[in-house]
């Protein structure tokens, strides 16, 4: 069991500033807050920082790609992740491969890090595939498949969590699971992501009172990207969003979701509290949102311009740079990212333009275990649905 985290006390201003380790340029210039998490660093190598640069590029060109398709028509829809790149990387290097993360609908860089093909992540969006990827794979690295139906994943994450609970207290010779209990040590953890407009969501805090009831092993993350579509976060709330998890009883602090050393630094402390028995945790990463909500979205509608540019001066992959320069790291290495990076992305884009076409009957493969005759209505009727039609050279005439 370890200690009770205790969040920092507030400045005379009121909140304490984020946990941050690099300024808006990339220099090494930690917040008052950042010393309690800066012995978390030292399990980054130099080399840990190079693939982490390369993580955040790879997936920002394959970004401007899918944004590219669907404008072409090629995808039926895509969910950009621009701006946010800081914030996954560290979070996604942060956890353990035993941990278990629950994605919303924009986390392309934790997925790749994970291990899941950003191909399959593409397929999705194309209309090919029911989810993406097999979560049951340990290729895919315990990432979990994305939900739209926003919150829902809070839900899921917190029943597996539950489960990681549950098991740790079967192997101690316990089935009893009581609300109330002391937290346990379970060995893994569940990460969930979700973004500002989530918080004000049914969902997300009926899974925070069952969080903090059973003590799970668990760390919400709130991608605090400022707008919930067209809705600004400071209507959502009067206070720091961090603080709604303190009225929960759980640790919460708020960090510079721009700079990928901040959250890697918390996330590996939380995670690593949540697997020994300290209970779920709760971070508001600070970032934003570059882009469109998604592609039927103008952000033009309901965002000042002033406001856009500022926040593009703080981009995490150029702030990223800016550190791994004063490292000691030269030119060629960016450079050869960039090649690399902008030549895999086209090789994905050409590979997402020759995906084959599921078969229809497959809709109805895993709807149950067993066999069901709703679902055997169901797929009859959708093959003479489709035999109806008359061929003409491969397609319907």
């Amino acid at each position: 069991m370890i200690e009770q985290f205790t969040p920092p006390a507030p400045q005379a201003g009121g909140d304490p500033e984020p946990v941050r380790f690099l300024d808006d340029a990339g220099a090494y210039d930690p917040s008052a807050t950042a010393e309690a998490f800066a012995d978390e660093l030292d399990a980054a190598t130099h080399d840990d920082l190079r693939q982490w640069y390369r993580d955040m590029v790879m997936t920002r060109a394959f970004d401007t790609e899918c944004t590219h398709l669907q404008r072409q028509g090629q995808l039926a829809l895509w969910v950009p992740s621009v701006g946010q790149e800081g914030c996954q990387v560290g979070l996604a290097r942060a956890a353990e491969p035993q941990d278990h993360i629950f994605p919303a609908y924009r986390e392309h860089l934790v997925a790749h890090v994970r291990g899941v093909g950003l191909l399959n992540v593409a397929a999705q969006f194309r209309g090919l595939s029911h989810g993406g990827w097999d979560v049951t794979d340990p290729a895919n690295g315990n990432f979990h498949l994305y939900t739209l139906v926003l919150g829902a994943q809070t839900q899921h994450a917190t029943g597996y969590a539950l489960s990681q609970v549950l098991d740790a207290k079967r192997r101690a010779g316990s089935t009893v699971l009581d609300a109330g209990e002391p937290a346990i040590e379970t060995g893994d953890a569940t990460m969930v992501f979700y973004g500002d407009g989530t918080t004000s969501q049914g969902d997300a805090n009926e899974s925070l009172i069952f969080a903090a009831s059973y003590q799970t092993p668990e760390v919400f993350v709130v991608q605090n990207n400022h707008w919930a579509i067209s809705v600004p976060v400071t209507r959502q709330s009067r206070t720091p969003l961090y603080r709604r998890a303190l009225g929960f009883g759980m640790r919460s602090v708020q960090i510079d979701g721009n700079d990928p050393l901040a959250a890697f630094a918390v996330g590996r402390r939380f995670l690593r509290e949540a697997r020994t028995g300290g209970g779920p945790g709760y971070i508001e990463a600070l970032t934003y949102r570059i882009g469109a909500h998604t592609t039927s979205d103008d952000p033009t509608r309901y965002r000042e311009p002033g406001e856009l540019e500022a926040w593009q001066l703080r981009d995490p992959i150029a702030r990223f740079e800016g550190y791994l320069r004063s490292l000691g790291i030269d030119d060629a290495f960016f450079e050869e990212t960039r090649t690399w990076a902008t030549a895999e992305a086209r090789t994905l884009r050409d590979q997402i333009l020759t995906l084959p076409e599921p078969e229809a009957d497959s809709m109805f493969a895993h709807v149950y275990t067993e066999p069901h005759p709703r679902v055997e209505e169901q797929r009859e009727w959708l093959a003479r649905y489709e035999s109806s039609f008359a061929e003409t050279d491969g397609g319907r005439a």
